[in-house]
């Protein structure tokens, strides 16, 4: 029996690493969490180095060590960041599991557009906390939680200025009701809203994913957009939602809407956002992306307007974690093995 070589750039836990020992006999899993820190701590940008990674993370082993790791590689398991030239590296490598939801983040490395074989995790991360956190964005700005902040500054109470809405009977378009969206749907629906959902195209006559009242493609958008109380951007970055967002898009949103964004920054066109948000089109806005997130701070002239709320991609952490990707990447490294086709793998012409 040919051995099977993983090598996880993921720190496992011991549950983790035996559940993904327990697929196959000819398993051979090799946990070198941490060890390619320093390099990439040399390789990306310092603002994202010291976002994700702890100030004495410097790596272990040598540069030959390390690559002598990678060229035995059959499969890899992954997070972010992670090495850019892995793909130059590891030469055996036919299987790249990315813990992450988002290809998007696979754009900077020379897997992207490679012959190698690369899933995601899209639809089974921490698809309910984040939709918990898209929920949240909404009734900040749904019950006037921002004027709070105003009255403690001010050390008054602008009774006057606080304008609750009541959620239900309120609409709200999910755009890319994949497997977070279709969880922010549930949500929305469970509180009396009227649930709209954008995706990529129809799924023929397959039934509305549940709390959903109807479902359309970018077509649609501009419809559903003139309807909705609630944008909730959900949808993957690609070069065909790259700007989906943008001065047409605000024009036809309906007056006084909120806009939230949990996939990423590069969807909504900021220029477009704050002349909206200059001619007082919307509510508030809230994000936890936003363009160049990974290399600097948001720029002042978002951050500092009380109407606009930026967390730090931080939708999907949780005290319960429930992200479910090494339980796919066991489902998908079953599949492998037995030369059956796996799931999530991206497209790199579609862009996921």
């Amino acid at each position: 029996m040919q051995p099977v070589k993983i090598l996880s750039l993921q720190r496992l836990s011991r549950g983790a690493a035996k559940k993904i020992e327990a697929v196959d006999a000819r398993v051979q899993l090799t946990d070198a969490g941490g060890w390619f820190d320093g390099e990439i701590r040399e390789t990306w940008p310092e603002f994202n180095t010291r976002r994700y990674m702890t100030a004495d993370a410097q790596g272990h082993g040598s540069r030959e060590e390390r690559n002598r790791l990678l060229s035995d590689a059959e499969v890899v398991l992954g997070s972010w960041p992670y090495p850019l030239d892995l793909r130059q590296r590891a030469p055996a490598l036919k299987w790249f599991h990315q813990l992450p939801a988002g290809a998007s983040n696979l754009r900077m490395g020379d897997l992207w557009n490679s012959d190698v074989m690369v899933t995601t995790s899209r639809g089974v991360g921490s698809t309910l906390a984040i939709a918990e956190h898209a929920l949240a964005g909404i009734m900040h700005f749904a019950k006037s939680f921002h004027q709070a902040n105003f009255d403690r500054v001010a050390g008054e109470f602008d009774v006057a200025a606080y304008r609750p809405l009541l959620l239900d009977g309120k609409t709200a378009c999910i755009v890319g009701a994949g497997g977070i969206g279709q969880d922010v749907g549930l949500l929305c629906a469970a509180l009396g809203m009227r649930v709209l959902g954008i995706r990529r195209r129809q799924h023929g006559s397959a039934p509305l994913p549940e709390g959903f009242i109807r479902m359309g493609t970018a077509a649609d958008l501009d419809g559903f957009l003139a309807q909705s109380d609630f944008v909730i951007v959900c949808a993957q970055w690609t070069p065909e939602t790259t700007k989906l967002i943008n001065k047409q898009r605000f024009a036809a949103m309906k007056d006084g809407a909120t806009l939230v964004n949990i996939a990423r920054g590069e969807i909504i066109d900021e220029d477009a956002l704050l002349d909206a948000l200059k001619a007082d089109r919307l509510r508030g806005v809230a994000l936890d992306v936003y363009v160049g997130e990974f290399e600097h701070l948001p720029p002042d002239t978002l951050w500092s307007d009380p109407r606009v709320l930026i967390t730090p991609h931080t939708s999907g952490a949780a005290d319960d974690n429930r992200h479910g990707g090494i339980d796919l990447f066991c489902e998908n490294l079953r599949a492998y093995i037995d030369g059956r086709a796996l799931q999530n793998v991206v497209d790199w012409q579609r862009g996921y």
